[in-house]
């Protein structure tokens, strides 16, 4: 009997991208002050019944929770390898406060006005999640804490630090970095890096 060759392993670095040593911290803005008792997650926009629900810091981390392990992929080139991330997937959040039947898109906010836009199916991915913990231990002030979005299979810009609401979408419409001249779907195995490489229906007119 021929012995079939073993099909060669899916490469997990996507191109343009290296490993640094150690783990580079990059955000936007001082790192916030956590106020247990006066913070909240808005989920606003287009929700199923219209109105703006709002999770209490107890209400919140009281979620059930979920673990991804899953690469981190910077738009300034470094990958993180191997993140063991825990906290409350996007299914539970839809499952409490489910959008209305036209949304395609999430808008994704951050403290002091920082946003982040994904496509629907980019939010409802299986690995995408509100992490409270980064290997084991509540995520750090300068990675996010309390709260960061985590969204593994894009660049890191999508996933916000420090976020306060979810907005759900009919229309796509650019966050922060897309409006800078950032990619607006920022897929790494692409390089989807800048706006100028966008191809028609990536972006909003």
């Amino acid at each position: 009997m021929v012995e079939q060759p073993e099909p060669p392993e899916e490469p997990r670095l996507p191109p343009g991208q290296y490993v640094p040593r150690g783990r580079p911290v990059m955000h936007y803005g001082r790192v916030p002050t956590f106020r247990p008792e006066t913070w909240r997650l808005h989920v606003m926009g287009a929700t199923a019944t219209g109105e703006q629900h709002g999770f209490s810091w107890p209400e919140f981390s009281g979620l059930p929770r979920t673990t991804v392990l899953a690469d981190f992929h910077c738009v300034t080139k470094f990958s993180i390898m191997g993140n063991e991330w825990s906290g409350v997937s996007t299914a539970t959040l839809m499952e409490l406060v489910p959008p209305a039947p036209g949304v395609r898109h999430v808008m994704i906010w951050g403290e002091y006005g920082y946003s982040a836009n994904v496509r629907l199916g980019d939010f409802t991915h299986a690995q995408t999640m509100f992490a409270l913990e980064l290997d084991e231990k509540p995520i750090s002030p300068e990675r996010g804490f309390p709260v960061r979005m985590v969204v593994p299979h894009l660049y890191a810009w999508k996933s916000v630090k420090w976020v306060r609401a979810v907005e759900y979408l009919l229309e796509d419409k650019r966050g922060f970095w897309e409006e800078r001249g950032y990619h607006n779907i920022a897929d790494p195995w692409r390089e989807q890096r800048y706006s100028y490489q966008e191809e028609a229906g990536e972006g909003p007119p």
